[in-house]
This record gives structure tokens, sequence and C-alpha cells, in this order.
């Protein structure tokens, strides 16, 4: 498995990796294994979190704003390290300072100040709110915008394997099926079930 961050490098290399597996996958396009990548990118963010610097520049009393798309949740904020705010026993001091949530769907989530930062705070802190955020991982057509790192190349597609075989005991839970050997007909790895189990395993592990 030498190829590259690309979707149809990764989505090749799990084709084989899955041997006589792959055939159940039959979906145009190769979507099923699409998926299968794009669910274990996403899972990717609980192990390999990946974080990006964000700004909002914000506008006194006014509490929600547009978030990034790719934007999973705020990670930590460096707006209140910024400037010099007044103390409480100040004339001038705004007020406790405004805290975030994250609230929506994916791709058009809102941060939302509570209470919205006054003309004071930003008086104090300035009007550019930066921060951190936790962004969804992607598999791109190009390598250059799949955003796991080439070295976990291996653990992406231990992941995706792991995601075939739960699809693969969903598709069968009335009828258990075996991974036999091809030549005596004997189960060699188990059902898709005890696989899955295997592969989290194994994949939990080695991402500690």
């Amino acid at each position: 498995m030498a190829g590259t961050m690309s979707q149809a490098d990764l989505v090749a290399d799990l084709k084989a990796s899955l041997h006589d597996a792959a055939s159940v996958f039959v979906a145009a396009d190769d979507a099923d294994f699409v998926r299968h990548l794009n669910v274990a990118a996403l899972d990717f963010g609980r192990v390999r979190p990946l974080v990006k610097p964000g700004t909002l520049t914000l506008t006194a009393d006014t509490a929600s704003y547009a978030a990034p798309a790719d934007l999973d949740d705020v990670d930590s904020e460096l707006w209140s390290s910024r400037g010099t705010m007044p103390q409480p026993w100040e004339a001038s001091y705004p007020g406790p300072l405004p805290r975030l949530r994250v609230v929506g769907p994916a791709g058009s989530k809102l941060i939302v100040f509570t209470p919205s930062p006054s003309a004071a705070h930003i008086l104090a802190l300035g009007s550019a709110f930066q921060y951190l955020y936790r962004a969804a991982h992607a598999i791109g057509a190009a390598a250059a915008d799949t955003t796991i790192a080439a070295g976990d190349r291996a653990l992406l597609l231990l992941r995706a394997q792991a995601e075939a075989l739960r699809e693969l005991a969903m598709r069968n839970i009335g009828k258990p099926v075996h991974m036999r050997d091809g030549y005596t007909g004997t189960p060699r790895n188990g059902t898709p079930a005890a696989l899955f189990q295997v592969l989290m395993t194994e994949f939990e592990g080695a991402v500690r």
C-alpha cells in the first residue's frame, strides 16, 4: 500500500486489502469504499484532532456569528488574553467575558456568545476574536486536499477496513456470514462482526 493520500489511491488500496469481501460492495463509482474512508476520516478527529486557527470580527451587541464550514467545535479562545481588561472595581469594567457555544448542523454552524460582546468588551480586547477550533478531517480527490498525515495512511485504511466489516455485519445480521479460505470452505477469519471488533481493537491500540 504505497499509493498517495488521494481518494482514488486510498480506495484502490482499501479494495485490495478487503480481498474477497470487497466484492460485496458494488455501488457505482466506488461509493461504498468512499463512504468507508469518509467515516474513517471522521473518526480520526477523535484520535488525531485537526486544530485550525479562526478569527471573527465582533460587532457590539451581536451574539451570533457564522462558523467556518469545517468547524466541529471551538477548542480554545485567544481573545481574553489580548488588550487590558478593566478590573471589576473599576468604573470602566465591561462585565464578565461572554461565554461561547457552537450550535447548528454541520456545515452551517454558528458561534454564539452569551451575553453578546459589548462595546466596552471590544474597546478593551479588540474586535478580532481569535480562537482555535477542531475541524473535521477530509479525504480529497487530490492528495494535497486530504487532511490526514501520510504517516497515518495505514491507520486510516485500518479504520476504513473496520467500517467495511461493520457494514457487512449489519447487512447479514439475520444470516451470519463467515470469511472462508477459498479452498476448504472453512471459516478463515470469523464473522464480519467479530472481525470488526478485532480491527477496532487494533486501531485503538495503534493510536495510543
